[in-house]
């Protein structure tokens, strides 16, 4: 987190566990950047350039081990991330919860996303796996990644921008619609 966010607003990302692995050919990063890697999402680096080490990634995955959430699952994730967030009075704005990912925006006074997405996530792992939508264990990645919001605009932004994951399949939660 580079500069200090507008009003403790954050936008904050992650993956289901799985679904984004090291060599991946949209773009990926080591954690703290140990590794430089070409490109990102928007401009990835040549397939070709990663290959064995995206093989090497799957390997050491169980065949069923990647997490793509059915569009049941998916509502169920969005409402429990609401729940938690609402439950420990952290302000939000919008959630989307797609078949591999998930975006929140909320305003964290603490300046800790990482603490209350944790227990979000914690919460929603528990349900899926209880209500059978998933196996018991790690149905998010271990990490979140968390924007620091600008200004009013940029929140208005990334709230619109959070709400058109519906287009994509998404389960959406917005203040005000639930």
């Amino acid at each position: 987190m580079s500069h200090p966010p507008w009003n403790d607003w954050y936008h904050v990302t992650g993956s289901t566990h799985g679904s984004w692995l090291r060599g991946d050919p949209r773009g990926w990063r080591t954690r703290h950047h140990r590794q430089h890697v070409e490109g990102d999402y928007k401009n990835p680096p040549k397939p070709e350039d990663y290959q064995s080490l995206l093989a090497q990634s799957k390997a050491l995955m169980a065949p069923d081990e990647a997490i793509r959430l059915s569009p049941d699952a998916r509502r169920l994730a969005c409402d429990i991330f609401a729940a938690a967030l609402r439950f420990h009075e952290i302000d939000t704005v919008a959630i989307a919860v797609g078949a591999t990912h998930y975006h929140i925006l909320a305003r964290f006074r603490d300046h800790n996303p990482r603490k209350w997405v944790g227990i979000a996530k914690s919460r929603s792992a528990r349900h899926l796996s209880e209500s059978g939508h998933c196996d018991a264990g790690g149905v998010w990645a271990l990490r979140c990644r968390c924007w620091p919001i600008n200004d009013r605009n940029h929140q208005v932004a990334t709230a619109r921008y959070i709400v058109r994951h519906a287009r994509e399949g998404a389960a959406i939660w917005r203040l005000g619609v639930g």
